[in-house]
């Protein structure tokens, strides 16, 4: 049962289209809120000089005659009501979305379609947020400001885009970060994003390779030397530790530095002081330490290569960057990225022909993103303006396809329909499209334990045509799964 409503619960929800407002509007309701609607900006806006509001629900794309979309509405918000939580919802996600919204002051960044629990779980929260302040008498601090988007950071992937919502969390906070992925996952993007979304933007972004530089050699270039601390030092050397000061310093490869190092490493964490080669005195530095390796890090603390102090120091917060072929739907989106990018002046844009977007999805891009951007650099330079597999690198384009479809994730394999077949005479069972298409739904919805809005996602439809399939099939008998996760 929903708590009475209190003068602080009130909440507003703007979206152009009616069902989507009305049915957010009706969960908010129905657990306790004062809700009003809006249909544009500027009606927002109107509202926004009328009230103190608590909750804000706001699409993306907005209708009217403002032009004023959800990320102005968040700016406005932020200024002048910053004790409200924002929520923006998209049709159209995306992880640089995610990112920009939360690193903006979002609360969440929905996608729809979207259940009404995950409404209803961000209605709960926020109030129990509302009286646990009440209780203590707190007011909310302000939220960071707006910043623009990274052009590297493309993807649109479920699991891409909620870990960009954790980088927009942890970006306004002076804690260190270790990022954790293969080789060519994009761990040095992600560190550039988190400083430019942080209080030091403004300051430098030192980023240093650990493994590239000697062992004998690492403590000088970190912490800087005196002159004739070592043969060749003609001249006092300020270090990339120093360089970084009020700002940031991301440590690449951290687990190829030795024990020895480490311990000098964890002191500059620990206690904010470094003390150049060769010096008896010490330097207060204030720097950000992002750290990434490529490694399995605990198992090298296990076996004693890495000091399990200095992880401990390190990963205050651990963001691990998933492999391309485990967010196979980012593929094409970061190809057609590459493509423009490359492109010279004047030129047309370049498309993909059907042969190769397959070729370019079933891959298992072993580099990664790296391996990706550098095939379809190659590509777009050999091409008439269609990429084509002959374009393609020959190890892309002659990489077998069934072992590759065999890496797609559960619901790219579930998203294809597929005939059941007579295992006594090899004969393909003949079935009517629409016996399909029950069969199928069955299916999905039976691997998603009945959860519509992943179902939906896996279907590549919105969640109020699966309804009307759900109905016109007799499906209702399906086992729901309220509490499954969306995504």
């Amino acid at each position: 049962m929903p708590q009475p409503i209190n003068e602080n619960m009130k909440a507003l929800v703007i979206d152009d289209e009616h069902v989507i407002r009305a049915n957010v509007a009706e969960v908010l309701r129905e657990d306790g809120w004062a809700v009003s609607e809006a249909e544009s900006a500027a009606d927002a806006f109107n509202l926004l000089s009328r009230e103190t509001w608590a909750l804000v629900f706001c699409d993306v794309k907005l209708g009217g005659d403002g032009g004023h979309d959800g990320f102005a509405v968040l700016r406005r918000f932020t200024d002048e009501q910053p004790q409200a939580q924002i929520v923006l919802m998209t049709g159209h996600g995306s992880a640089v979305g995610a990112l920009d919204a939360v690193a903006s002051g979002a609360y969440d960044y929905l996608m729809k379609p979207f259940d009404n629990d995950e409404v209803l779980a961000i209605s709960q929260a926020v109030r129990n947020g509302i009286e646990k302040r009440a209780r203590q008498n707190t007011t909310g601090d302000l939220l960071p400001p707006v910043y623009t988007s990274d052009i590297d950071l493309v993807g649109q992937s479920a699991a891409f885009v909620e870990m960009m919502k954790l980088v927009g969390r942890v970006a306004g906070t002076n804690l260190p970060v270790l990022i954790t992925g293969e080789s060519g996952t994009g761990k040095e993007v992600v560190a550039r994003a988190i400083h430019r979304r942080s209080q030091r933007a403004s300051s430098a972004f030192v980023a240093v390779n650990c493994g590239a530089i000697p062992a004998e050699l690492i403590e000088s270039e970190l912490f800087g030397h005196v002159r004739g601390s070592f043969t060749g030092a003609t001249m006092d050397r300020r270090g990339l530790w120093q360089e970084a000061h009020l700002g940031t310093i991301f440590l690449d490869e951290i687990t190829e530095t030795t024990p020895a190092f480490q311990v000098k490493l964890l002191r500059a964490l620990q206690e904010g002081e470094i003390r150049r080669v060769g010096s008896n005195h010490t330097l207060q530095v204030d720097v950000r330490v992002i750290a990434a390796t490529n490694r399995d890090v605990d198992g090298e603390m296990r076996d004693g290569r890495f000091r399990q102090d200095l992880l401990y120091r390190l990963n205050a917060v651990t963001l691990h960057l998933p492999p391309l072929r485990a967010r196979s739907e980012d593929i094409m989106p970061l190809a057609r990225r590459f493509a423009e990018r490359s492109k010279r002046a004047g030129e047309r844009p370049v498309s993909f022909s059907r042969e190769a977007v397959a070729i370019l999805e079933n891959y298992r891009w072993p580099g990664n993103i790296r391996e990706l951007e550098n095939s379809i650099v190659r590509a777009t330079a050999l091409c008439d303006g269609i990429v084509r597999p002959e374009d393609l690198p020959e190890r892309i384009s002659r990489s077998p396809a069934e072992p590759q479809q065999q890496q797609q994730s559960p619901q790219v394999q579930e998203a294809v329909p597929t005939t059941a077949a007579n295992a006594g005479d090899g004969e393909e069972e003949l079935l009517s499209l629409s016996e399909l298409e029950c069969r199928h739904i069955r299916r999905v919805l039976e691997r998603t334990h009945g959860n519509k809005q992943a179902a939906a996602r896996v279907l590549g439809i919105d969640r109020s045509t699966l309804q009307r399939m759900i109905k016109r099939h007799n499906l209702d008998e399906v086992k729901t799964d309220i509490g499954a996760q969306g995504e």
